[in-house]
């Protein structure tokens, strides 16, 4: 637990020896640096740089008694309130200066980058999902749609939500639940998802089961193909549902055909 605070702290800009002795200062209560010192087991020849440095910081309190020095924690409450502000405040300027140098700075020409990390591509799905302003495209297996469906949810009823689910109850309204084939139903069958955002951002890629890579793309061209892709797994699909005839036997002897499988 020790070493998790400790790092938790350093993620707030402390160094080590400083976070332990801020912690041992929330253990002690007001202490004199050789208590801290010794608690924390921080050199003593480092101990009052170190205490000094968390002072300036305003963490710490010193206070002058007659036969010692004694410093005490900044409260846990009001650390916390300090650091959630700082945080809040340093993030707002930074990303003010970065939208600004994005706007200023000249666009690149329309490209493909590839996304690594889940945490990563979960944020910049949102992230997208949350900004659109008119109509969101996807196709979306029941594992990355679970994880996307509460910013779907929210986003439906300010933009258009179109496309198609595998595997999914309930999907929220105007997507189209894919039919039960041979080719859902395969293990082997690889996962892709699409989301696209109107049609001016996507970001695609398999299963994170099976990988954590995703690619993210601006480029007009890729946008429409995929986008194309999934409007005719849609229309495929109500057509099927709409025949009387057993069409399913049919796309699937065409798919074996074409694909040489």
């Amino acid at each position: 637990m020790m070493i998790d605070m400790i790092h938790q702290l350093k993620k707030l800009g402390f160094n080590e020896y400083e976070a332990k002795s801020y912690i041992s200062l929330v253990k002690q209560g007001p202490a004199t640096a050789y208590q801290v010192s010794k608690e924390s087991r921080i050199p003593r020849a480092r101990i009052y740089e170190v205490l000094g440095n968390l002072v300036e910081k305003g963490l710490v309190m010193k206070e002058e008694l007659h036969d010692a020095t004694r410093y005490s924690p900044l409260p846990v409450d009001i650390f916390l309130q300090k650091a959630q502000s700082e945080w809040q405040s340093t993030i707002t300027e930074i990303g003010d200066s970065l939208r600004k140098l994005e706007i200023s700075e000249e666009k690149m020409d329309n490209r493909v980058i590839t996304l690594k990390d889940t945490k990563s591509i979960l944020s910049y799905c949102q992230t997208m999902i949350n900004k659109a302003e008119k109509r969101i495209v996807i196709s979306m297996w029941d594992d990355i749609y679970d994880l996307l469906k509460e910013e779907l949810a929210a986003v439906s009823n300010r933009v258009s939500v179109q496309g198609i689910t595998i595997h999914v109850d309930n999907p929220i309204k105007n997507l189209e639940t894919h039919r039960i084939t041979n080719f859902t139903e395969t293990p082997s069958t690889e996962r892709w998802f699409i989301l696209s955002i109107d049609s001016k951002e996507m970001i695609y890629g398999p299963s994170f089961e099976e990988r954590s890579k995703a690619f993210y793309t601006d480029d007009p061209v890729h946008i429409y193909l995929l986008e194309d892709y999934v409007w005719h797994d849609v229309l495929v699909n109500r057509l099927v549902r709409r025949s009387k005839k057993d069409l399913e036997k049919w796309i699937t002897n065409e798919r074996k055909a074409f694909f040489m499988e």
